[in-house]
């Protein structure tokens, strides 16, 4: 009988595969006082452009997760990620188009569905570790009504630079790089921000659609599910960063050297989702039993669902999804 622990579930290869690791660079630690992390003279960092550039394969092609079947058949099913909402505020007021504004789709008949408390800002990660708002600033939860989060308070939040939140129907969006240029038409730094000049509020989701498997022609209701992950981009809440080989892809290939593939590592920041829902999951094909995976399902669903209600924050695919979710 195969180990259980020797094979990843399908839940663990999909957060697994999802998870954008960008390249990362090192500085002083000159954030905002109030994002300061404790105890720490160096930070390491990443740009916002090269976090895009790890999303371009992937929503030209798709990425591929590997899939056990309930018989014990290995597929891949590929899925395209599209930009679900991001919402970034910085530590300097910075010029937009007209000022603090939201971006949405504007019509409301787009609007796609089947028919036509922690009390201080928090997120936790997928390896166990957490971060909490108040390991930034500790008097964020104070205010005179005895409030947990003064919304208001432009001083914890930052500068609100984008707000955007996708509202169009899945077939009518365009994948998460095409958005991401699209948007940054209007808003250039896109392009140029970097982790260290990003609140703590600052996060995207993205939704993860199924365009097709290989091989074809299985007929299994769980490879239709959707996914919705969520993502932090300040360096307050990055996780530690790794050593990749950036030659994984020449794995097998006699043209790269032992020397050549050892000289091409480097760091990247993984950015696990810290947050999860999931729409269309009919069975247990996402859900391995005698695993954690369920457990792992809620936690991050609730985690999701305590980040927006800490921020206030509407968003669209997740109330969407959470309408028709099993978990």
């Amino acid at each position: 009988m195969e180990s259980l622990t020797n094979c990843p579930s399908n839940l663990e290869s999909f957060l697994n595969r999802v998870t954008p690791m960008v390249p990362s660079q090192e500085c002083a630690q000159d954030l905002n006082d109030r994002w300061r992390v404790p105890g720490q003279d160096k930070i390491e960092y990443f740009s916002l452009a090269d976090l895009w550039g790890c999303y371009d394969e992937w929503s030209a092609y798709g990425i591929g997760i590997p899939v056990k079947l309930d018989d014990g058949e290995d597929i891949k099913q590929y899925y395209v990620p599209y930009l679900s909402a991001i919402h970034i505020y910085t530590s300097k007021s910075m010029t937009t188009p007209s000022s603090i504004r939201t971006v949405k789709e504007d019509s409301e008949s787009d609007c796609w569905s089947d028919d036509s408390e922690n009390d201080k800002l928090s997120r936790s990660l997928s390896n166990d570790s957490s971060k909490t708002w108040d390991t930034i600033s500790d008097d964020f939860s104070s205010d005179p009504e005895g409030s947990s989060l003064p919304m208001r308070n432009i001083h914890h939040l930052g500068h609100l630079y984008l707000q955007h939140n996708e509202m169009s129907s899945p077939y009518w969006r365009i994948p998460l790089m095409d958005k991401i240029v699209e948007l940054s038409k209007n808003y250039p730094a896109l392009m140029t921000l970097k982790s260290v000049d990003l609140s703590p509020a600052s996060w995207m989701a993205v939704a993860w659609y199924p365009i097709y498997h290989i091989p074809l022609g299985r007929n299994v209701k769980d490879l239709s599910t959707c996914f919705l992950t969520y993502h932090t981009l300040s360096s307050s809440f990055q996780d530690v960063a790794v050593d990749v080989n950036d030659d994984e892809k020449e794995k097998g290939k006699n043209s790269v050297s032992r020397g050549e593939r050892s000289s091409r590592r480097r760091r990247r920041v993984p950015l696990h989702p810290f947050g999860l829902a999931t729409y269309k999951m009919q069975g247990n094909l996402w859900i391995k039993q005698q695993t954690s995976d369920q457990e792992k399902m809620i936690y991050l669903h609730c985690a999701a669902d305590s980040w927006l209600k800490q921020l206030k924050a509407d968003h669209h695919d997740y109330y969407f999804f959470n309408s028709h979710s099993t978990v």
